[in-house]
């Protein structure tokens, strides 16, 4: 009986850890995210470009390339007026975060960002924008 009851509470203690580790890995990723769109609302482009992950600045090259792709295509990321988190998935071993971002004109918009573990903590790998529902009248 005694070892029936450790192992349900060695069970519920890693349940805990794990729980504890997801939230803090969360955090993490939410930080990243607020800090690059901190970056894009002063214009701090060069350092919106830190937040991308090594793959995307090789693409994008230079924080100008960079600034203009996020000005012309994401304009909602680079002036919100309201970001909210919403939940963290895993969809084949990458980690995707959905956003709901409200932009300066009161449009709802859902992105889901696609985040790489690096050594220099979590980056932005991708940013896709989903249709986001409408609202009923």
């Amino acid at each position: 009986m005694w070892k029936s009851i450790l192992n349900t509470l060695g069970g519920v203690a890693l349940g805990l850890m794990l729980a504890v580790g997801a939230g803090a890995q969360q955090a993490e990723i939410e930080g990243t995210i607020s800090s690059q769109i901190e970056a894009f609302k002063a214009d701090d482009f060069e350092q919106a470009f830190t937040y991308a992950s090594p793959r995307l600045q090789d693409l994008f090259q230079t924080p100008q390339n960079f600034q203009r792709i996020v000005t012309q295509g994401y304009p909602m990321v680079w002036r919100p007026a309201d970001v909210q988190y919403l939940e963290l998935l895993d969809h084949g071993g990458s980690l995707w975060q959905k956003v709901q971002i409200i932009d300066e004109k009161g449009v709802m918009h859902l992105l889901l960002y696609r985040m790489q573990e690096t050594e220099e903590g979590w980056r932005i790998a991708g940013v896709q924008i989903l249709e986001a529902p409408q609202p009923t009248v």
